[in-house]
């Protein structure tokens, strides 16, 4: 008996190669989602980004005892977390001195870095004044929305 075409009730195939390229695709440009729709059948490939980051990162605690103690930058009550997916800037061009430095005194307002999304270059802004004393985040590195940018006590 000969083969019949594909029916609806199988189901669509899954192009393995075109998901293991746009994976590639994914890595190579930083981006965390890539879809494409070609006759009919769509694929999409996603990268969930992670917080270990700055999980990993710890935080030293001045206490009264000469004991340090660490804890996790997500749970700080000081932490300014990105506003939006893009790219931060932590100056304002490049080989240009910094906004902030861990150890600098911040205001309300004053602009900590720049994240660029989509060609435009947008200041973001201390929501508190206090102490910069971590900064979680390279100069040029992609951020996530919600990704924690730097902590100020």
């Amino acid at each position: 008996m000969p083969k019949s075409p594909k029916s609806p009730a199988q189901g669509p195939t899954v192009d393995h190669d075109a998901i293991r390229a746009l994976a590639k695709l994914l890595d190579e440009t930083g981006l965390t989602e890539i879809a494409i729709e070609q006759d009919g059948a769509s694929i999409r490939v996603a990268r969930h980004a992670t917080r270990t980051r700055a999980a990993e990162l710890p935080i030293a605690v001045p206490t009264a005892a000469p004991v340090v103690a660490t804890f996790d930058p997500l749970q700080h009550p000081g932490l300014v977390a990105s506003p939006m997916v893009g790219t931060a800037y932590r100056g304002p061009e490049p080989a240009a001195r910094p906004f902030v430095e861990v150890g600098v005194q911040v205001k309300v307002g004053d602009t900590l870095l720049i994240i660029e999304a989509m060609k435009t270059m947008n200041q973001i802004p201390s929501p508190r004044a206090g102490t910069v004393i971590q900064i979680l985040v390279e100069d040029g590195q992609p951020v996530e929305y919600g990704e924690p940018l730097m902590i100020i006590e």
